[in-house]
Formats: C-alpha cells, structure tokens, sequence
C-alpha cells in the first residue's frame, strides 16, 4: 500500500515537544511492511525507510514556521502576515498533491491541509482534530471543505468518537466519518509511579501556555497551593501571560522528562483548558502512567476521564478545591491510576493499533479492503 502523508507540522527531533503525535504515527505506520510511506512535512528525525516528499526549498520554509510557532500560532499573532503564510502553504500543499507520488492512497492531518486537493480524484483519509473545529466556525469553511470532499472517495478520522455528530452532521451525506484514536507508546505504560517522601505534593500541569489553555487555573488556584501542594507548570509560553509566583513554571518540557521526572513523582495531572481540544495527547499518556488527571468539563476531557472513576472533573473552584483534597488520598490515587491506565488500553491502544485502523481504512479507499 502506497501512501502520501501530508502533515503542516513535525517534531524535530525526541526533544521537541511540538506535534509528537504525528512523527508516533509516521513510527507505527513504518514498522509496517505492506505499508510504503512518503511524507510531506516540515524536517525532523523519521525512519529510514520514510520517503520525502517535500522538495528543500519547501522543507527549508516549513522548518521556519516550526520555529515561529507553527501554522495556528502565526495565524493568531502575525496579523496580515499570518494570512500571507497561510496562502503561502495552501499554495506549497497543492504543488505538493500535483507532484507524482505514486500513492494509492492519500494521508492529510487537519482539514485545512485538505483545501489544496480541489480537482485531485485520489482517495483520501483526513484526520480531524480538535482545532479543526475553530475553523469549521470560519464563514464558507464548511462549504469550501464540501466541494473538496466530495469530489472523491474520503473517510474523515476524528481522534475521538465525541467529534462524530458534528462532522456527521456536515460531512456525513459525502464522506464516511470513521474515528481512529491515537495510540499510546508502550514507555507511558511501565512507569512505576513511586512518589518520593516530601513536605509537599507536587501537581503538573502540561501544556502550551495560552489564555484558553490556562483557562481558570490562576484564579482558582490562588491561595490553594500554598500548605501542602505544589504547582508546576510545563510548557512552551506561546502568549505573553504572568505567571503568578507561587505557580513554579519550568519552560517546555520533553517526554523524556517526562518519564523520567515529573510523571513518577506527580501526586497528579491538572488541565482546565478552554481551548478547542480533540483528545490531548499528554493526557492519554499522564492516564497510562497511572497519573490521576483533574480536568475542565471541556467535552473532550468528559470524553476521557468518568468522574471520581478514571479522574475528577471540575466546574467550579469548589469543585476544584474539593478534587484535590479528594485525588489526594493515597486509596483514592492509586485506584484513579489503574482504572485510568486500564480505559487507555482499552479505548485507545498503542501507536501499532491505530496503524492497524489506519491501515483498514487506507485498503477501503483503495478498493482493497480485506
């Protein structure tokens, strides 16, 4: 099976934290032999047997996008400049789709890198996540997406089944809606959680620091984390946010650290995001290690984590407060990790599964389906 990926972002390297899902996919998909990968996206390390499908001079501007943040974090903070970058790589995907690729199959990630196909008869798999959402509230998107949909054979592939009806709802009479959840690597599932003996509990919080992604943290947080807990926060400062003093902000982080730091010795995971989330990533692996999770009621933290079963989630500062107290437990932790860990393996799975999925879906398209 032939198969051209197309991907707007890529990690650079195992210490980048940006995108790490994309280069686990390009991973699973290349153990596999009756699969041939070439793919289109910025430079980073990837195996061997993955063919380029970019030319230099498109890695070449695609690896200083990576650098200002990427596509969506240029879009909201260059302005004008933002919208040339965005026309530029809409221009870049459709050389991209015209050049010959020998595919039987093609691969998109995001909606948006799919507008380029227009007039282009081959089979697609697009992967939807949860920004997409944001731009399916766009003027015209959805009637735009349309006429590129459903001038071919498409499967539209959410990482979580909660975005269904709503893709259903547009895309459903042109294309089959199929969700495939992204794997876990197996390294999130043999951490051993040991806790050392300390004067305080120490809770992490991963994620790219934005407004929407902070969403309620600060203000509810004030004068909670001051006895016996600990907040500390990881991630990139995409936004110019102050970061109150009793917040211990630690800069982007890497899933080596990780695993070998933070995740054995957290008493627990918090995210009260606001921003469009699909299935974030860091929380499916925080889950397989066996970190409890204390979550907005975002729909898709309420998708991942049943309250007081596999995590806590929060709609309020009470809530907040009472769920610390509560996660806290040591009976309550313990028992919060396994069930946690048990739902990711059930539901979710390795990288290796979901190529599995990927895989089936890319035989239907090509009429090969087994």
């Amino acid at each position: 099976m032939k198969v051209l990926m197309i991907s707007s972002s890529y990690p650079q390297n195992a210490e980048d934290w940006r995108v790490r899902f994309i280069s686990d996919l390009v991973d699973a998909l290349a153990r596999r032999e009756d699969i041939k990968l070439r793919l289109w996206a910025p430079p980073g390390d990837r195996p061997s047997s993955v063919m380029n499908h970019a030319t230099d001079q498109e890695s070449l501007w695609l690896k200083e996008l990576m650098a200002q943040g990427g596509m969506a974090h240029v879009l909201r903070t260059k302005g004008v400049n933002g919208i040339f970058a965005a026309v530029k790589l809409l221009a870049m995907l459709r050389k991209a789709y015209l050049r010959p690729a020998d595919a039987d199959v093609f691969h998109v990630n995001w909606l948006q890198n799919a507008l380029p196909l227009r007039s282009i008869k081959k089979p697609v798999v697009i992967s939807v996540l949860g920004s997409d959402y944001g731009l399916l509230r766009l003027p015209f998107m959805v009637t735009l997406l349309r006429k590129v949909i459903k001038r071919r054979k498409c499967i539209l592939s959410p990482n979580a089944d909660w975005m269904v009806s709503e893709l259903d709802k547009q895309f459903g009479d042109i294309a089959e809606i199929r969700p495939i959840p992204f794997g876990v690597r197996n390294m999130w599932f043999g951490i051993e959680r040991k806790p050392p003996v300390q004067a305080k509990r120490k809770w992490i919080v991963v994620l790219r620091v934005t407004k929407k992604k902070i969403g309620s943290l600060f203000s509810w947080g004030e004068k909670l984390f001051n006895g016996e807990d600990e907040l500390h926060l990881l991630g990139p400062m995409q936004e110019q946010i102050v970061i109150p003093d009793w917040v211990h902000y630690h800069g982007a982080t890497h899933p080596a650290e990780l695993r070998d730091v933070w995740f054995p010795q957290a008493t627990g995971m918090i995210t009260l995001s606001e921003h469009d989330e699909g299935r974030p990533q860091v929380m499916l692996e925080a889950m397989a290690a066996k970190l409890p999770i204390i979550a907005s009621g975002i729909p898709a933290h309420r998708n991942m984590i049943e309250h007081q079963r596999t995590g806590w989630i929060a709609a309020t500062r009470e809530e907040f407060q009472a769920g610390l107290k509560w996660v806290s437990q040591d009976n309550v932790n313990i028992r919060l990790g396994i069930e946690a860990a048990d739902w990711v393996r059930r539901t979710v799975g390795t990288w290796d599964d979901c190529a599995e999925k990927y895989f089936d879906v890319y035989q239907k398209l090509a009429g090969m389906e087994r």
